[in-house]
């Protein structure tokens, strides 16, 4: 897991690279207008590819970020024994913008601290009713939920608030394999890990008959391999930014080599699908062109985590193979750019 920081924590960065978001004291050219908004949901308490989908959007000025939900693990999660996952995601959060000099705080959003207990009650917290407002605000962009972790939060707003499903679009790193397009990886949990956060939350969301719904399942999304080399060289060696990001990831390589877990030179950074399909579309006709997905009718997700096939429901995306070479280049290009801007004194 991440480690939880102590809250405040002065990284020491300068005055001088300090910056409100929307503003780009890095790039040697101004951005063009964002051509969406994006409300980032991560589980930041959790495994530490959180943080890289996190600095690669908040570095990648094609979208707006208007928010981000620090939501909660599963209890009983092995990475933590906390009480307060979603406290924690949001320390994380707010700790990850202060070591880029970030001030604009506001954008953190804590989620619920608990699953739904059933298909109809939500639970109520200030980033549901964040989801809400944004969601229902009168603005022609575009809105992303961009998933990468359980749906606790967006199951909750549409439950307070069915509107919200008619306004926005689930881009979803989670679920497990479609019959015919996948398999399991060897030794699979029972349900697939981001689902397993909070069954009852995907199944509003895929019942809800007016959500446009972009899926990476865990086959797909288990294409995004960074090599160890990629990571310690292309990241860690890249300002104190990239040290930090780099050191989460080793901390939990080395937690693992100790628990007697071979360590096989690639690691997974699933969640920067997010980044690829919000952030990285093409100018002309926008679509994730440089990804593959099929449609099919969105089927309804049982309790037991599996798929259960409809017929006549509406269209969703499932993704079947990402860029990674968009997603690698374009992370290591904008952190190298911004470590330099930060070092620059």
């Amino acid at each position: 897991m991440t480690r939880v920081p102590t809250p405040g924590t002065d990284h020491g960065i300068a005055q001088a690279k300090r910056w409100r978001y929307g503003e780009t004291p890095w790039r040697d050219v101004p951005p063009c207008p964002p051509a969406a908004r994006v409300i980032v949901d991560n589980d930041f308490a959790g495994d530490p590819d959180d943080l890289y989908q996190l600095v690669h959007h908040m570095l990648s000025p094609s979208v707006r970020i208007v928010g981000i939900v620090a939501s909660h693990l599963r209890e009983g999660d092995p990475m933590t024994d906390s009480p307060h996952t979603a406290t924690d995601a949001e320390a994380i959060a707010l700790d990850l913008l202060a070591r880029m000099g970030c001030e604009s705080t506001e954008l953190v959003w804590r989620g619920a601290e608990k699953a739904l207990v059933d298909l109809q009650t939500p639970q109520d917290s200030s980033a549901a009713r964040r989801i809400i407002e944004e969601a229902l605000r009168d603005d022609p962009t575009p809105l992303y939920y961009a998933a990468g972790g359980g749906l606790t939060d967006l199951a909750s707003a549409i439950l307070m608030e069915p509107e919200v499903a008619k306004r926005l679009t689930l881009v979803w790193v989670g679920g497990p394999e479609y019959v015919g397009l996948g398999d399991p990886p060897p030794g699979a949990m029972p349900i697939e890990y981001n689902l397993m956060i909070d069954v009852n939350s995907g199944r509003v969301c895929f019942d809800a008959q007016d959500l446009t719904i972009w899926q990476v399942p865990r086959d797909t999304y288990r294409h995004a391999i960074i090599s160890e080399s990629e990571l310690r060289i292309r990241i860690g060696g890249t300002g104190p930014l990239g040290a930090y990001m780099y050191s989460e990831i080793k901390k939990l390589l080395d937690d693992c080599a100790a628990a007697g877990q071979p360590i096989t030179g690639g690691y997974d950074i699933g969640d920067n699908a997010l980044v690829l399909l919000t952030a990285l579309q093409t100018v002309y006709e926008a679509d994730t062109a440089s990804s593959r997905w099929i449609v099919k009718p969105t089927p309804r997700i049982m309790e037991s985590g599996d798929y259960r096939p409809m017929h006549g429901t509406r269209p969703m995306r499932v993704y079947t193979s990402i860029d990674m070479r968009l997603i690698v280049e374009d992370m290591c290009l904008k952190i190298e750019e911004f470590a330099r801007w930060q070092s620059d004194v």
